[in-house]
């Protein structure tokens, strides 16, 4: 056995690289399938190289290209990719569009990131056009300053993104004409509405005032002693008369509530200020329908406004009369947590149960076949629902059928007591407080005054007539009037709140007057307001007139 410290022949000969034929023959073998593996990865390689969809470049950060494939070569626009062997002037210069400056950018990022993956940029070709392409570099660990590069060219990406884009800008084109001619379109139709709106409103005066003049002059007549065939035909024409102002004063509340120009004015009502009155106008149509009228009125105070929801009430009351043939009308009202529900029953027909919300559409009237069985026009359900809404309250309708219906709307109730107002509210009186009564009937239309006077003269009154303050001081002859009836457009731009206001200071006293107007615009109603002035909207119906004025005189 051989020592430790004396190696063995062989050993030390293959140190040497002095091993005897028989050791290095054993390896050839081994060696050269080792070599022929390399040799075939490395052909592999070379074809894929060679063959590759996308361009592969290596590249030296301070000296440029260094090899390139066939497929980047036929991207840039050349044959033989001996051609791109461009310098690292020649890559600034002729290849890059962003010049120096982005080649120098890509190369400072890949000194700091090793990498710079999916950058998209533009290639100059050889025949001077440009090429989109998404490129991938990489630095090589191995050989410092060595890049290897892959890239793809996404031409046909960035003409279908600039497709997409052009296509995207002209719906938006489209979608800004489109609007601006819905826009134009709009603005049309909101003028022709605003026109319709001031042509309504400046002819309702107009179409109101013989209507009015008519109304006075046919119920003086009703009022009077005559034969059969005379009362049947005055009879006739005031039912005439009362489905044209129906009609008329129906179309001129949707059009204000369509067009949203009336705003709510709130404020503190007793229950009773809001009922009671409506007991007093509807009591004589009840009793001509031959029905019993119950109002059940209440100290609660309301937050409403008492025009609007009085609209309301009103249809309610004129439904249940209209359509009720036996028995009786019941307005109330009770208590629902923070709210009243003022309901207004019948004992009328009823309406199926699958019909309630059909009786809310313009137009429309259920059960009537024939055009003689037809009661107005069938808005003034829709008019109710539309205040309705401008008061945020809600309006319900239950109904049986043969056996009634009740009408209810929810309003909010308020623990602050009411304002002081002039007291309107009905009060027993002993005797009729009308006879004898000296009255100023103010308007500037002949007809009006000549009617007007007519019904009054035959309700007992003194009455006198003029069409302004000169007029009106001239008939007085120094004695103040007991009560003042006064149009409230009067001649030269004046009003009749103006009249009223300078005669009650002529006098120094408080003269009691009634307005009666058909404007129903927002203004003309806070100036009445301001009167402390009771408001009749013309045409004025003899029943409402009388029982207002037995109250301011009673």
């Amino acid at each position: 056995m051989a020592r430790p410290s004396e190696p063995s022949a062989d050993a030390l000969a293959g140190l040497l690289g002095l091993s005897n034929h028989t050791v290095r023959k054993s390896h050839y073998p081994e060696l050269a399938v080792r070599l022929e593996e390399l040799e075939a990865e490395r052909n592999r390689y070379k074809w894929l190289f060679e063959h590759a969809v996308h361009g592969i470049f290596q590249a030296s950060v301070a000296d440029g290209m260094r090899a390139a494939n066939p497929a980047l070569a036929r991207m840039l626009g050349y044959r033989d990719p001996l051609a791109v062997m461009f310098s690292r002037t020649e890559l600034a210069g002729r290849l890059f569009e962003g010049g120096a400056a982005e080649l120098s950018a890509i190369v400072e990022v890949l000194q700091r990131e090793q990498a710079l993956l999916g950058y998209e940029t533009r290639l100059r070709r050889r025949d001077g056009s440009c090429l989109d392409v998404l490129m991938n570099l990489l630095m090589r660990p191995d050989e410092p300053g060595v890049v290897e590069g892959f890239v793809a060219d996404i031409t046909e990406r960035k003409q279908a993104q600039a497709r997409l884009q052009q296509l995207n800008d002209q719906l938006e084109q489209r979608v800004a004409e489109r609007t601006n001619e819905l826009i134009e379109a709009r603005d049309a139709a909101q003028a022709a509405n605003l026109s319709k709106d001031k042509y309504l409103a400046a002819a309702s005066h107009d179409l109101l005032q013989p209507l009015n003049a008519a109304r006075l002059l046919i119920s003086t007549l009703r009022e009077r002693h005559l034969a059969t065939a005379e009362q049947l035909l005055v009879e006739r024409a005031q039912q005439a008369l009362e489905g044209a102002e129906d009609l008329l004063t129906d179309l001129l509340d949707i059009s204000r509530l369509d067009q949203a120009s009336i705003t709510p004015d709130l404020d503190l009502y007793r229950l009773d200020e809001v009922l009671l009155p409506l007991a007093s106008e509807f009591q004589p149509v009840a009793e001509a329908a031959g029905l019993t009228l119950r109002v059940r009125g209440g100290q609660a105070v309301l937050q409403t406004d008492l025009r609007l929801l009085t609209r309301i009430l009103r249809n309610f009351l004129s439904n249940a009369c209209r359509y009720t043939q036996r028995g009786g009308v019941l307005l109330g009202w009770r208590r629902r947590g923070t709210q009243v529900r003022i309901e207004v029953w019948d004992s009328g027909l009823g309406i199926a149960s699958h019909r309630l919300q059909a009786i809310f559409l313009e137009f429309n009237q259920l059960d009537v076949g024939r055009a003689a069985d037809r009661k107005g026009v069938g808005l003034g359900l829709a008019i109710v629902e539309r205040i309705a809404r401008i008061l945020h309250c809600a309006v319900t309708v239950r109904s049986w059928p043969g056996r009634g219906s009740v009408f209810a709307i929810d309003i909010p109730l308020s623990s602050e007591p009411a304002s002081q107002r002039l007291n309107l509210l009905p009060a027993p009186l002993l005797g009729d407080p009308l006879p004898g009564r000296r009255l100023l009937v103010l308007d500037n239309e002949l007809s009006i005054r000549l009617s007007m006077a007519a019904l009054l003269s035959q309700w007992g009154c003194q009455v006198l007539t003029a069409t302004d303050l000169d007029e009106a001081l001239e008939a007085l002859d120094g004695v103040p009037p007991e009560l003042v009836l006064a149009d409230y457009h009067l001649d030269h731009g004046r009003t009749g709140c103006d009249v009223v206001r300078e005669l009650r200071s002529h006098f120094a006293c408080p003269i009691p007057a009634v307005m009666i107007t058909a404007d129903r615009s927002e203004q003309s109603q806070r100036a009445i307001q301001a009167l402390m002035a009771p408001l009749l909207n013309k045409p004025v119906k003899p029943g409402k007139l009388r029982a207002v004025l037995s109250q301011l005189l009673g």
